[in-house]
Parts: C-alpha cells; structure tokens; sequence
C-alpha cells in the first residue's frame, strides 16, 4: 500500500470517527471542526501530493517532509496550549464549586442544629 493510499484511508477513518464521536456525544463541536480540518488537509495532500511539494518551496523548506514535522509540530504545540487554558478554566470552576458546597453544607448544618435545638426545647416544654 502506498503511502498516499494510506493518507486517504487515515482521513476517511478519522473523519467517520470523528462523526462517531459526536454522535456519541463524546466530542464537542468545537473540538471536532479542528480534526475535520487536519483530515481534510490530510486528504488534500494525498489526492495532490505536489502541494506539499509547492508549499515547501514556498515557505524555502529544502524538504517537504521537514514542513510536514514543522506544521504537525506547530499544531500540537496549539493544542496543548488550548489544554492549558481549559484546564485552567476548569481547575477556577472546580474551586468555585468546592466553595459553594462547603458553604452549603454549612447553612445546611445551621438548619440542622436549629432544628434539633428546636425540637428538644419542644419536647421539653410539652413533658
């Protein structure tokens, strides 16, 4: 198998995946339109393997394959930047979360105590 018959067969794999997903509900939006990209622009450098080759020229890369490392490189260094603030977000969302429920829990405990304190002056001003 070629390595260009292989690209596409990678694209049309991770496009059906992708639509799998979020079928499934186990991917957002947001994050699929980026794979959707990377398998179409997968799939467009299969079918014309010479854009890669004009792409390199353009940009005065000796080797094709060096923008492919350089781009693939670039995109995971976006994607773990993109990580870093949704886990930031979600680490502040956690926090604020943990905050409300230790409060809730002690208005709860307040309620709690006001009515036990309640009930046992009750039942001592009945007997």
């Amino acid at each position: 198998m070629s390595g260009y018959v292989f690209a596409i067969c990678f694209a049309v794999l991770t496009v059906l995946v992708i639509f799998s997903l979020l079928r499934s509900r186990h991917m957002r939006e947001k994050y699929a339109t980026a794979w959707m990209l990377v398998a179409v622009a997968v799939l467009v450098v299969a079918v014309f393997p010479g854009i890669l080759d004009w792409l390199a020229a353009l940009f005065g890369i000796k080797t094709p394959i060096n923008l492919v490392f350089f781009v693939a490189s670039l995109a995971l260094l976006l994607i773990s930047v993109q990580y870093s603030v949704e886990l930031s977000r979600l680490e502040e969302r956690s926090r604020k979360l943990s905050e409300e429920v230790a409060i809730l829990r002690a208005e709860v405990e307040d309620v709690r105590a006001a009515v036990e304190g309640g009930q046992t002056n009750g039942r001592t001003s009945r007997q």
